[in-house]
């Protein structure tokens, strides 16, 4: 707890310097947000696709009800939803969490103002079901596989759900080639 306190305290004694720097406003609200990263109980009330779900929060110790959040889910990218595959990863995170009691892992904010964060449904991480099913990649950044490359290797060699398809285009090409869903 303490150690916690302290990281929390090196971020946001950084803010200053941060704001008379270069930074830009979202990386700025990103070192914030880093420093309030927090575990909860929440329920989802809402899948929007494969990787992004509204949740509500459990009640405050004060009795008051928080206001629900958008998250996306950290270290997986799933299909557009107009995109081949994005209908039946929307549809398998929706029967596998929708209206489900989950833990919450947050982490910080994106460009987009969503929660990042993990959830966990009796005590199994989603997002590592969502790509070990098929309905996801492993988020790649940079040079690195993602948190998930084991979980997508297993998926591709068994075939599954969108790995079935060697045509199977990852969501940053088809954003980059097409946009985003309307």
């Amino acid at each position: 707890m303490r150690a916690t306190l302290c990281i929390a305290a090196l971020l946001l004694s950084a803010l200053p310097a941060c704001a008379t720097s270069n930074a830009t406003s979202n990386e700025i609200a990103r070192a914030t947000a880093s420093a309030t990263a927090r575990q909860l109980e929440a329920t989802v009330t809402r899948v929007v696709d494969g990787d992004t779900l509204w949740l509500q929060a459990s009640a405050n110790p004060n009795g008051k009800k928080p206001r629900p959040f958008k998250m996306r889910l950290q270290g997986i990218d799933a299909p557009e939803r107009c995109q081949a595959w994005g209908p039946q990863a929307t549809a398998a995170l929706s029967q596998r969490v929708l209206h489900q009691r989950v833990q919450v892992q947050t982490r910080s904010k994106d460009d987009y103002d969503r929660t990042l964060g993990n959830i966990r449904l009796q005590g199994e991480d989603i997002s590592a079901w969502m790509v070990s099913q098929g309905h996801a990649w492993s988020y790649r950044y940079r040079r690195s596989n993602g948190p998930y490359a084991d979980q997508e290797l297993a998926a591709k060699t068994a075939k599954r759900g969108l790995f079935a398809d060697a045509a199977a285009q990852e969501p940053r090409w088809f954003r980059k080639a097409n946009g985003s869903c309307p």
